[in-house]
């Protein structure tokens, strides 16, 4: 059987068919997207230390923007890759590529999904309104990125980690040097685990012309990976010291630490399917990062 990354089973299965096309083009049949757009949120949050009803509510907030920006994300990255996604054996199946919604009608499901996200982000404060407007545009050059550079999976990490400086500003409504560094590590995490990712397509991405650092790196993927998870480690690490976090912060990030060095020990490029574990694994790292920034304010 051919990989794939479309889950068409479960929830997805039990959905009146004109709705079905839709569930999966916004991915909620694979929540483990929604995860890693709202993990960086999470530790901005957590970092900017709050009073706990409020970042409770942020929490909620970001939970829910996070759900719909995710799904926004991936109308807009569907749209502009629907002719390259029907060359591609994983992505074939998308809706798009397959015909099961119109270009038109997806851009209708993404002007409802923008409205939803405005709505979230209304209730946060004026700097959050001013960054959330500017992640607009990371949002829509990302799926160009990969036509014109090798490192499209910058272009995400700086998109997909933007969740931390939102979360940070709307904790503490500031830009500062930890906001910077809650920024790097989100950024270097992205990119760490999407190069993971991307060696799922890497075949299928040199015979249609697509770039990204798993086709840049290949072979020489696990140093790479080992550069920029030794880096997201460091900038948490500078993150927690600019913001005065206490002593148990650094024990405690030996955890998603080693995890992340697991992912660079265990990995497999000729493996997609082993892949696709891996990248999911983020998860755990980073509600690994939110505990240990728990544990710097005790």
């Amino acid at each position: 059987m051919a990989h794939t990354d479309i889950v068409a089973t479960g929830l997805a299965a039990r959905l009146p068919g004109r709705l079905r096309p839709y569930f999966l083009l916004a991915r909620l049949d694979r929540p483990i997207g929604t995860w890693l757009l709202f993990l960086p949120g999470l530790w901005g949050i957590l970092l900017a230390g709050p009073p706990p009803g409020e970042a409770l509510r942020l929490l909620l907030l970001f939970g829910i923007g996070s759900l719909v920006m995710r799904a926004a994300g991936c109308v807009v990255n569907d749209w502009w890759d629907r002719d390259i996604d029907r060359k591609v054996v994983r992505t074939a199946g998308r809706p798009l590529a397959s015909g099961a919604i119109s270009p038109r009608q997806a851009l209708v499901f993404l002007v409802f999904l923008l409205l939803g996200a405005l709505l979230v982000l209304l209730q946060l404060n004026l700097l959050c309104w001013a960054l959330g407007v500017s992640s607009l545009l990371l949002v829509a050059l990302y799926p160009l990125a990969k036509r014109v550079t090798w490192w499209p999976q910058l272009a995400m990490g700086f998109t997909f980690g933007f969740g931390a400086p939102m979360g940070y500003a709307a904790g503490t409504g500031r830009i500062d040097a930890a906001w910077a560094a809650i920024y790097a590590a989100a950024i270097l995490w992205d990119l760490g685990f999407d190069t993971i990712y991307g060696h799922q397509d890497r075949e299928d991405d040199a015979l249609v012309g697509v770039r990204s650092t798993s086709r840049l790196f290949g072979d020489h993927t696990a140093p790479f990976l080992a550069a920029c998870y030794a880096g997201t480690a460091a900038m948490l690490a500078l993150a927690g010291w600019l913001r005065g976090l206490g002593w148990w912060f650094y024990p405690m990030l030996a955890l998603p630490a080693g995890l992340l060095a697991r992912q660079v020990v265990a990995l497999d490029i000729h493996d997609p399917a082993h892949c696709l574990r891996l990248f999911r694994a983020n998860r755990e790292v980073g509600l690994a990062v939110g505990l240990a920034i728990l544990a710097g304010w005790l």
